[in-house]
């Protein structure tokens, strides 16, 4: 299947809030080297395993966890998934007294739900049911690139969330295309 155009969604991921996270081993966390771009749906198997996409793997090939750390994301029927570098830049949030202390609740949040998944010899990953239950994943899971994260969706559930982001570009009259200056703009 073809990969379709990543897109910004709703929710916050724990990049956007607060202060910057902190570096990790003298890599400020935007500098990571990992970076998740497009959409690919795989078959879930009986067993609850998933092929985590190839261009997926390949940005975490450095890393020093061959897996991916995923949590239950707040508030919505998604998971949201990273390397492991990018939970240690969360796990020295939860304790940075600069920030804020509901962003360090957050973070300490996300730590609690996440949950280290091993690839295995063939590049899959065994979803806990847990999580399979977070996000009403059945026979397939889309895989949703996010830029330094990526995204865990119910194929179904992310086309209606795409369809429903697209009616409101539309509706404030909004162009894709390049950002400029970090914005995106409005049609004229």
């Amino acid at each position: 299947m073809e990969p379709w155009t990543d897109r910004s969604r709703g929710g916050t991921s724990a990049a956007s809030i607060g202060r910057p996270l902190p570096s990790v081993h003298g890599r400020a966390l935007g500098e990571e080297v990992a970076l998740f771009m497009s959409t690919y749906v795989n078959k879930v198997d009986r067993k609850g395993r998933v092929s985590v996409p190839a261009t997926f793997r390949a940005q975490l090939s450095g890393s020093s966890f061959p897996g991916i750390a995923a949590y239950p994301l707040l508030g919505e029927d998604v998971l949201e998934a990273a390397g492991i570098d990018r939970m240690q830049a969360i796990s020295a949030a939860s304790d940075d007294p600069e920030q804020p202390e509901e962003h360090r609740q957050l973070y300490r949040l996300i730590l609690r739900r996440a949950q280290l998944l091993p690839f295995d010899p063939e590049g899959r990953i065994l979803l806990p049911e847990r999580f399979v239950a977070h996000a009403h994943i059945s026979e397939t899971a889309a895989f949703v690139g996010r830029g330094p994260t990526f995204q865990i969706w119910e194929p179904d559930r992310l086309a209606a969330d795409d369809a429903r982001w697209d009616e409101r570009m539309l509706q404030q009259n909004v162009k894709m295309g390049p950002l400029e200056g970090g914005v995106v703009r409005r049609r004229q």
